[in-house]
Order: structure tokens, then C-alpha cells, then sequence
């Protein structure tokens, strides 16, 4: 007969593997503890500190300021079209994308010929520089000799002035980022499409299932956390859009026809040297994000 103390291993040997087991974990996870708080966490916290100063960049001492800078982003004429320019470019980037890339998916995951090649073609402008995309795009709207111009002269349309009118320069500056961005949700997409589980299309097939109900009911549901994921990192890189606006707009026209906050805190910073009022407003905009991202996750956690 078996003593019942045998059966189970003495504490003080699961004491020495648990404490393994933290050592282990502790020494794969101090390195990149490391770098975020150095470069990450560490950087954030000064910016925070900072937007409590008035301070020229170029100079060594700071004056305490308190709540002055968050008083003048809140007063200023200016915040409540940057904050709209910022939340319409955002919005549109971030459905635009993510509709383009999910119909770019389903329709390449077909057996289609040279769907290879055209898979390539969809993903190159994500890795292209967002400088040279904005150069490029340039010419597509340009007033004079511009793709867009020439074939709405072609028909006798009056092409629009994109480069004077406020509202069509941040439509040309958002057309241009989800052309860029299209490729990144397409490949998530994608990969996504081809690890659902077939025997759920089979058995959709079987039933006679209309191909657009079978979207809806079958195939949607399984890409649920492709398109939490999506969302969340599409409006993160989307807020924090710059070479393509500095590129093609340099924040205008009249002014702040194009500019967001992302770009605010750029020109405030480095062009008016106000460094201060620059840290609020990227502390604004990080409280901003962080709102969203919560709110984000919260749904998703009840939809499951």
C-alpha cells in the first residue's frame, strides 16, 4: 500500500520550481522591461512634466507655467479645427482602410492567376516611405498637369482645387494615407481569411447559404479579433500621421486647412519654438488615444 505522502512532491521542491520558473521569466523579460521604460515610458513621463513648462527648445532653463498651456490649447481659435481636422482624418483613414483591405482579401483569397503578383503590388506602398508617397501623390493632384486634373478635363468636369480649398486638401492628404495603409490590413486580412475554418464555409455551402449571408453569418464572426486588432492599430499609426501632411500640405492651406494634432505639436515645438505648449498638446492627444484604445478593448471584452 502506498503512503499518501508519496504520491505528491515535497513543498520544498515546489517551492525551488516556482521560484525557477520567476527567475526564468524575470531574466526573458527584464531586457524589454528595460528598454520600454527607457525609451518609452520614460520620454512620456517627461513630455507630461514638460507641457506644465514654458520653454524655448534651444533654451537650458524652463519657467513653471502650471495649467497655462492646457488653459491656451482650450481657448485658442485654432484647437477645435485641429481636433476636427485630426478626428475626420482619423475616422475616414481607419473605415476607409479597413473596408478597402477586407474586400482586397476576400477577393485575392480566391484562386484567381497571378493573384501572387497582385498581392504584391497591394502590400508594396505600406513599406514605401510615407515622404516619397506624398511626393508621388503630388502629382496625382496637382492643379496643373495633375492625373486626377487632366482626366476630369477630359470629360468637362472642373477639377477641384485641392491645393486652396481646406476640404479638399484633407481629402487628398487621407486618400493619400489609405492608399499607403491599404496593403497592412489587406495582408492581416488575409492571413486571417486563410486560417478560418473551412468545414463552417462547407457546411454554409451545403446548406444553400447566399454568399453575402455567408459572409455575415460565417465568415465575419471569425474575424472578429483580426478586426479589433485592426482598428486599434490603424487609428494609433492614423493620429499619428506626419511625412505625408508635411509633404504634401505643410499643414494648410490657410493655415490649419490640413494641419492635426500630431502635426501641431511639430510646428508648435520645432517651427515656434514652444516646446511647452507642444508637450501639452501630444499629452492631450496621448490621454486622447488612451481614452479610445480603453473604450475599444471594453467593447470587445463584452462582445465576448
Amino acid at each position: 500500500m502506498t503512503h499518501p505522502a508519496a504520491a505528491d512532491p515535497p513543498p520544498v521542491h515546489r517551492r525551488r520550481l516556482e521560484w525557477g520558473e520567476i527567475a526564468l521569466a524575470v531574466a526573458l523579460l527584464a531586457p524589454n522591461l528595460v528598454l520600454l521604460a527607457i525609451f518609452t515610458y520614460r520620454p512620456l513621463l517627461d513630455n507630461i512634466r514638460l507641457s506644465f513648462f514654458h520653454w524655448n527648445i534651444s533654451s537650458p532653463t524652463a519657467t513653471f507655467a502650471g495649467l497655462d498651456n492646457y488653459v491656451e490649447w482650450a481657448t485658442r481659435a485654432d484647437t477645435w479645427q485641429v481636433v476636427s481636422n485630426t478626428v475626420i482624418f482619423t475616422v475616414a483613414t481607419v473605415i476607409g482602410s479597413m473596408a478597402i483591405g477586407l474586400a482586397l482579401a476576400l477577393l485575392l483569397d480566391q484562386k484567381l492567376i497571378g493573384r501572387g503578383v497582385v498581392r504584391s503590388m497591394v502590400f508594396a506602398p505600406f513599406v514605401i516611405s510615407g515622404a516619397a508617397i506624398g511626393i508621388a501623390f503630388q502629382f496625382v493632384f496637382d492643379p496643373s498637369f495633375g492625373l486626377i486634373q487632366d482626366l476630369l478635363r477630359r470629360i468637362g468636369l472642373q477639377p477641384p482645387q485641392f491645393y486652396q480649398d481646406a476640404g479638399w486638401a484633407l481629402f487628398m492628404v487621407t486618400v493619400t494615407y489609405v492608399w499607403k495603409t491599404v496593403g497592412y490590413v489587406f495582408v492581416i486580412y488575409l492571413a486571417a481569411l486563410q486560417g478560418r475554418r473551412a468545414e463552417l464555409d462547407e457546411a454554409a455551402e451545403i446548406d444553400g447559404t447566399s454568399a453575402w449571408r455567408t459572409f455575415w453569418r460565417v465568415v465575419f464572426p471569425q474575424l472578429r479579433p483580426t478586426t479589433f486588432f485592426l482598428s486599434v492599430t490603424v487609428l494609433l499609426n492614423s493620429m499619428q500621421v506626419f511625412d505625408i501632411i508635411n509633404v504634401m500640405t505643410r499643414g494648410g492651406p490657410y493655415g490649419t486647412g490640413t494641419t492635426t494634432m500630431v502635426y501641431q505639436v511639430y510646428l508648435e515645438t520645432f517651427v515656434n519654438s514652444r516646446a511647452g505648449y507642444g508637450a501639452t498638446v501630444a499629452t492631450i492627444m496621448f490621454l486622447i488615444l488612451l481614452a479610445v484604445t480603453l473604450v475599444q478593448v471594453r467593447l470587445q471584452d463584452t462582445k465576448d
